[in-house]
């Protein structure tokens, strides 16, 4: 990675034209040298962003009432068991709930069910939920997933995360490149040498190599 990636993060920012929406802050990873026909050298990972991601995101709980109550006000929507079945007898219903999300958390004993009744509709989109004991207190577990972003390489060699917003400093998009990168590499068996390249973009905007 460049010493002067702040520098390169301010380039991709001024080379994107003012738009009516906020954009996101992308990067474009391209692996070299690795066989992603393998499960096991896939990329997938949950990265906190040290800086936040810039962007509202919401965070679904699977509980019962105790969780239910300390989760009011933090989580986005609350599901208690038994709206699972009527979301998993409603696939139109349950696949809304999904997409409407980033991320869910759910008590430990009711991963079974989830698993079973919604696993078809989170699953394929990983979104399966985050167990939790009963009893915990949501409210820290929701506040670091709203930093938190996904990043999946599947079977691709190229591949893309968010990593913040256009409003957002240009040093503290560099801390979460730097973030993102630490970990991707950490999971290469050849660290940087299995990174064919790195780019930053906004959402409409040019990319910028930075590796």
């Amino acid at each position: 990675m460049k010493e002067d990636i702040v520098d390169l993060v301010k380039k991709a920012l001024e080379g994107s034209k003012e738009r009516k929406f906020k954009e996101s802050v992308d990067l474009a990873i391209n692996l070299k040298g690795v066989d992603l026909s393998q499960p096991k050298y896939r990329i997938e990972e949950e990265i906190l962003l040290p800086h936040g991601r810039g962007t509202s995101v919401k965070v679904g709980l699977f509980g019962g009432t105790e969780i239910a109550a300390k989760a009011k006000g933090v989580a986005d929507i609350i599901i208690i068991p038994e709206q699972i079945e009527e979301y998993a007898d409603d696939k139109r219903k349950a696949r809304k709930l999904v997409s409407a999300h980033n991320y869910f958390i759910a008590e430990a004993p009711l991963m079974p069910l989830i698993g079973k009744r919604l696993g078809p509709v989170l699953g394929p989109r990983g979104k399966m939920p985050k167990p939790i004991p009963p009893g915990t207190d949501p409210a820290a577990i929701i506040g670091s997933l709203r930093k938190t972003i996904r990043v999946r390489s599947k079977d691709r060699k190229t591949f893309h995360t968010m990593i913040g917003s256009k409003d957002m400093s240009p040093d503290e998009l560099a801390g979460n490149i730097k973030a993102v990168v630490q970990r991707v590499t950490s999971r290469l068996e050849q660290g940087e040498n299995n990174i064919a390249s790195i780019y930053v973009k906004t959402t409409m905007g040019p990319a910028v190599r930075l590796m």
